[in-house]
């Protein structure tokens, strides 16, 4: 499922316009994403939690030519799906 498609099917879930949908989805991205670079977690009850995950600096090696390479510490951002959304997906 495409973004075009995810707003159309939550667009007839909920009775919207598509024009509607569209600024709901762009909104809720928009908070996620401005919220995980703060730092914060976002736990929605049933259906998951969006955080982040910090990766520490590490060295590995580049698959070409064997030379090991220094790979910095990062961040990335990371859901863990709740159990009601667990459950809805192994029914």
């Amino acid at each position: 499922m495409n973004k075009a498609e995810l707003v159309a099917a939550m667009a007839d879930k909920a009775g919207l316009s598509k024009k509607d949908t569209e600024k709901a989805l762009k909104a809720f991205t928009d908070v996620v994403a401005a919220q995980l670079k703060k730092g914060n977690k976002i736990a929605l009850v049933g259906f998951g939690t969006f955080e982040v995950a910090k990766r520490a600096a590490r060295t590995g090696r580049n698959p070409q030519s064997g030379k090991e390479i220094k790979i910095p510490a990062s961040k990335a951002p990371k859901f863990r799906a709740g159990k009601a959304l667990k459950d809805a997906v192994n029914k």
